[in-house]
């Protein structure tokens, strides 16, 4: 036996004595790993969404904007029918053709001489306003009271009031329907006062009862003119709000000047 069978002789020999007794092959392997299959996720099939057509938009805004039109014109006859002050405000806080009056906590109407040759109105009730139901108080009120008798005149000479008489949530800036729901019973109030100057408080009132969208610094400075349904135009001036005053303080120093503009047209139409 030469000695490569030799070797062969004693690994085999060797095998057994360890308890070899098989052999599987001649090269190695490793056992293949079992794969789990799992089941693929389905996601849950959800009700188709509601698909809303042009057609279905077009109308919404046909009925709103009907609706607008329809309370601008029921406000206006309401107001053709007051022949004063009280009767006008019984009218107005009867109305319902504004939502602002589902969230307001009370109707703001105008408040004080209701024979008064000058005429303030600003923009909306505040939260002041909406809780007591009178139209400047609280701090934009105190203020106004201030410039008022700077300007010469006592708040009780005066007649002051709102574009709108219902405060918008928030206090939030009016949308354009609201402000031409409302804008009747400031024109009837104008007309029933009869003053001879108004005084716009803010960009807003301003733009709301001249009808323009000029900015208040643009129109502060200069006198305007307003028209009633009757033909009496009555001169104008455009001022900063009393709130806007309050955040800005630096600005308080143009409102003077034009106060004193108001005190030289007092005695050029009224004396």
């Amino acid at each position: 036996m030469n000695e490569e069978n030799l070797s062969v002789t004693y690994l085999l020999d060797w095998y057994l004595t360890a308890g070899v007794d098989e052999t599987l092959g001649d090269e190695p392997f490793v056992a293949e790993k079992t794969v789990v299959e799992t089941a693929p996720k389905i996601a849950p099939k959800l009700p188709p969404k509601p698909q809303t057509t042009e057609s279905d938009e077009r109308k919404a805004i046909t009925e709103l904007a009907q609706a607008t039109i329809d309370a601008c014109k029921n406000a206006r006859e309401l107001c053709s029918n007051a022949q004063s002050i009280d009767e006008l405000r019984t009218l107005v806080e009867n109305f319902d053709g504004c939502a602002l009056k589902l969230t307001a906590n009370k109707t703001v109407f105008g408040g004080g001489n209701t024979n008064a040759k000058i005429m303030f109105i600003g923009e909306a009730p505040g939260a002041d306003e909406d809780r007591m139901g009178v139209p400047f108080v609280g701090r934009s009120g105190n203020l106004l009271d201030k410039i008022i008798t700077a300007a010469g005149m006592k708040r009780d000479e005066v007649y002051i009031t709102n574009v709108l008489p219902w405060r918008p949530p928030g206090n939030r800036t009016p949308t354009t329907s609201e402000v031409a729901i409302c804008l009747p019973f400031l024109k009837r109030q104008i007309e029933l006062v009869n003053p001879e100057i108004l005084v716009l408080l803010g960009g807003s009132a301003a733009n709301a009862l001249l009808e323009n969208e000029e900015s208040i610094s643009k129109m502060r400075g200069k006198w305007m003119e307003y028209k009633t349904s009757k033909g009496k135009v009555i001169p104008v001036m455009a001022t900063f709000h009393p709130a806007y005053l309050l955040r800005n303080v630096g600005q308080k120093a143009k409102i003077w000047v034009d106060f004193l503009r108001l005190k030289k047209k007092i005695l050029e139409v009224i004396h």
